[in-house]
């Protein structure tokens, strides 16, 4: 007997990942779950430098800015409770001090762009298709920051507006990197604020878009939306707001990915890196005991050979 949907799974032909492969992912906090996995088995990746952004559209502002290297202006930033903001970045770059949020921009987008010039992959995960316009602007911005509503205005994007927000995207990433891969997911997380039917209709947009410019454009899609939705179709998956997954789903989720993209070698290495990631969280009840020296002895040991393997750094 069967008792939940499988999703089967097929390896990637080709342009696998490895320890040499460079990442850059950017979007929902669910990029953040896969970028912490990467990092924590030492792969080379830069996560969300500007943020966590949740819209296609807001994806797409901070690729255009850091390919055209754009410079920042204060009036381009909002005062809200005593901090400045970009309404196009996340509250991680905001300060008490204009300069200091413009300076954090542009840190955030020389880091980028870096990582964008020599990545071999790159991860973008869409979380919603709901978007506010600011009144004063018109234009579309990632984050509100707690400023009131009534100063925007709240849209959901058409399938159109969805796939003109990606063509743009990889657009802009093929003028600095011509052969990334790039690899486009639905974050599994669901936007239940917006409603239930309007989050459902909102994925869909999402999906419906990528699957438009999938083939045409030759990019990659990981169903983590579907492995969440089918596969673990049940709340003891989820965290206790029953909306985000727990790190039961996530490790299941990075399992899957993990046999769709990554090599069996880089994954053969795991359990290695894993023991030396536990290891180094160790702490001792008695620090200068020969045992404690003894095992920072032979945690040395699997480290450097790990990082001589890998040409890693731990």
């Amino acid at each position: 007997m069967k008792f939940r949907t499988e999703i089967k799974i097929e390896p990637q032909q080709g342009n696998q990942i490895d320890h040499k492969s460079k990442f850059l992912l950017l979007g929902s906090c669910f990029s953040e779950h896969i970028g912490n996995q990467l990092t924590y088995y030492k792969f080379n990746a830069l996560v969300n430098p500007f943020g966590i952004l949740f819209s296609p559209t807001a994806i797409a502002k901070v690729i255009t800015d850091t390919v055209s290297q754009k410079k920042q202006e204060l009036s381009n930033l909002v005062l809200q409770n005593e901090v400045y903001h970009s309404l196009h970045h996340h509250s991680d770059l905001s300060a008490l001090q204009a300069d200091e949020v413009l300076k954090n921009i542009h840190q955030a987008q020389e880091s980028c762009l870096n990582q964008l010039k020599v990545a071999t992959h790159i991860v973008i995960t869409l979380g919603t298709s709901w978007v506010y316009q600011y009144n004063q602007t018109k234009e579309f911005v990632a984050n509100c920051h707690k400023i009131p509503q009534t100063e925007f205005e709240k849209k959901m994007l058409s399938i159109d507006e969805i796939e003109t927000a990606l063509k743009s995207i990889l657009t802009n990433i093929r003028k600095v990197n011509p052969s990334a891969q790039v690899i486009f997911t639905v974050s599994p997380v669901r936007h239940t604020k917006d409603g239930m039917i309007e989050n459902s209709l909102s994925k869909a947009h999402l999906l419906s878009a990528v699957s438009k410019i999938k083939e045409s454009h030759n990019v990659a899609y990981f169903g983590s939306y579907e492995i969440m939705m089918d596969d673990l179709r049940d709340y003891r998956f989820y965290e206790a707001d029953l909306i985000h997954p727990n790190t039961t789903a996530i490790n299941y989720i990075w399992e899957q990915f993990s046999k769709v993209w990554i090599t069996e070698k880089a994954q053969s290495y795991f359990k290695r890196i894993a023991s030396v990631q536990q290891s180094k969280l160790h702490k001792p009840f008695h620090e200068h005991s020969v045992a404690h020296q003894e095992f920072l002895e032979k945690l040395a040991i699997k480290q450097n050979q790990l990082e001589k393997e890998l040409h890693v750094k731990f």
